[in-house]
């Protein structure tokens, strides 16, 4: 309960950064612009973040005569966690991966890398479609996907800003209206808005991370198969990182891109300390579902 309450006032803040850009590029008009278009971004996210991330990963539908295992193991543990059983999709990549999307476990859908299914036997595979269906129960897929909407129109609004700025200043003020305290509070508001964004939708994917590895866990009865994935996972995805859309990169079970800003910025919380909470829960053997 408590996390949901803590990522809707993430995601108000979210959209409150959104109008404060507004804002600051066409003054009072512009505020009210911003807004509007938060709520339309928002209620899009709602509708159609499914559709989009899916189509941004490159990802398939398969039939259960394409896949008879895995969609048998997706209606399983479906039963297990009392939530419908979601579309399966395979995305043809070497580089072992999965996520889960949807605004609704009744719009629920999973999807798994091809090497992903080369990579893990059946129970850590288990262990991981477990974790994406826990996503899909706590709604997680649809809060950040609205966050990765925003964040993301908060950084071009951020951009727009910057252009504005170069050819004219924000909000129609000159010089002398504005002064020079005008021109670094714009500055830092085009430099700091996006990585307050962010950390902002940093904070809702790390959170519900480690509730999704319990809640899988849960779902499988079995923690250390998820541990033991993640282990595999997170070693491929240091030796081969995902060509995939940054956008999309939080949705994934272990962050798909590497190296540079990307590992300062993290949106999944250390894999070494998942893998250690799950462990830490099969010894205490806290796995009622």
């Amino acid at each position: 309960m408590w996390n949901t309450v803590k990522s809707t006032l993430l995601l108000a803040v979210l959209t409150s950064l959104f109008v404060v850009i507004g804002s600051a590029i066409g003054g009072q008009i512009g505020m009210i612009i911003a807004f509007v278009i938060a709520i339309a971004m928002n209620m899009g996210a709602w509708w159609f973040s499914d559709a989009l991330a899916l189509r941004m990963s490159g990802a398939r539908e398969v039939s259960p005569a394409e896949a008879p295992e895995l969609h048998q193991m997706v209606e399983v543990l479906s039963a297990r966690a009392s939530i419908p059983k979601p579309r399966v999709y395979v995305i043809d990549s070497a580089t072992p991966n999965a996520f889960a999307t949807g605004r609704s476990p009744s719009k629920g859908a999973v999807a798994v890398t091809t090497g992903i299914m080369r990579m893990l036997d059946r129970d850590e595979l288990a262990g991981v479609m477990a974790h994406e269906l826990a996503h899909i129960k706590h709604r997680d897929t649809l809060i950040s996907s609205i966050a990765a909407t925003i964040a993301g129109a908060i950084t071009m609004l951020a951009e727009m800003a910057q252009w504005a700025l170069i050819f004219g200043g924000l909000s129609g003020q000159d010089d002398e209206e504005g002064g020079w305290a005008s021109l670094i509070g714009s500055l830092l508001m085009i430099i700091l808005a996006p990585i307050a964004a962010l950390l902002i939708q940093m904070a809702i994917s790390r959170s519900r991370e480690y509730l999704a590895d319990a809640g899988g866990a849960r779902i499988l009865g079995d923690p250390l198969p998820l541990a033991s994935a993640l282990e595999k996972l997170e070693w491929a995805a240091g030796r081969a990182p995902m060509n995939v859309n940054p956008a999309t990169s939080h949705l994934y079970i272990v962050n798909p891109l590497k190296g540079g800003l990307v590992g300062l910025f993290r949106t999944h919380p250390e894999t070494a300390e998942r893998i250690a909470r799950l462990r830490s829960m099969a010894m205490q053997g806290a796995i009622a579902v």
